[in-house]
């Protein structure tokens, strides 16, 4: 199997661009969202193994909120959109002022969860429209599904079956800022390809070979 973990700084510029696109897509519908200016962010994108997934986001341990879909169309997949606790409930308490965010606990709300699976919801659809109109392939996410507990609970399993048949992921840095408050949340895109697909995206894009 080719070592995608080995791109050279063209590929690598390639997948970031990418990135960027999304996130000024996402940018948009978040403004909409919270009616008013946001500036996005990625400030990296990397396509790392399983193994450097737990590490890359603050280990097992770590409590976690985490926006799960399942890609469909013509390049199935996996995707988590994952933040920290706090930078989630600041999140919810932007989209939705006024409501406390609470996201743990007897205290958690319908109104907080909502917020954060719709906000999960844009930036999915916007990170794949844009790998779509690269790639000419059809990609669209499932219905969002959020859940809060450990790194390690909430990926050990769904990353143990996908390494059965897969051994990268394509991790996209994202931050999210207001421009006039200056204050924001930074949270990580992990993007999971089945097998093929990811040879697929890759071929699409004009990575074929590798250092």
């Amino acid at each position: 199997m080719n070592d995608f973990t080995n791109l050279t700084n063209v590929q690598k510029d390639v997948l970031r661009e990418i990135g960027n696109i999304g996130a000024g897509n996402a940018a948009t519908s978040m403004a909409k969202l919270l009616n008013k200016k946001i500036d996005m962010q990625v400030p990296s994108v990397k396509v790392v193994s399983f193994d450097e997934v737990m590490e890359l986001i603050g280990g097992p341990d770590e409590l976690i909120a985490a926006v799960f879909f399942r890609i469909q169309g013509e390049a199935p997949g996996t995707v988590y959109f994952i933040l920290s606790i706090e930078e989630a409930e600041f999140l919810v308490n932007e989209i939705v002022p006024g409501n406390k965010g609470n996201l743990l606990g007897e205290t958690a709300n319908d109104f907080a969860i909502s917020a954060l699976q719709e906000a999960g919801n844009i930036l999915t659809g916007s990170y794949l429209s844009a790998l779509s109109d690269f790639t000419s392939i059809n990609m669209q996410p499932s219905v969002p599904y959020l859940s809060i507990d450990m790194a390690g609970a909430i990926l050990t399993v769904g990353l143990l079956e996908l390494s059965q048949v897969s051994d990268y992921a394509i991790i996209i840095d994202t931050k999210i800022n207001e421009q006039e408050e200056q204050k924001g949340v930074q949270g990580n895109f992990l993007l999971i390809p089945d097998p093929a697909s990811l040879t697929k995206l890759f071929h699409a894009l004009g990575i074929t070979e590798y250092d």
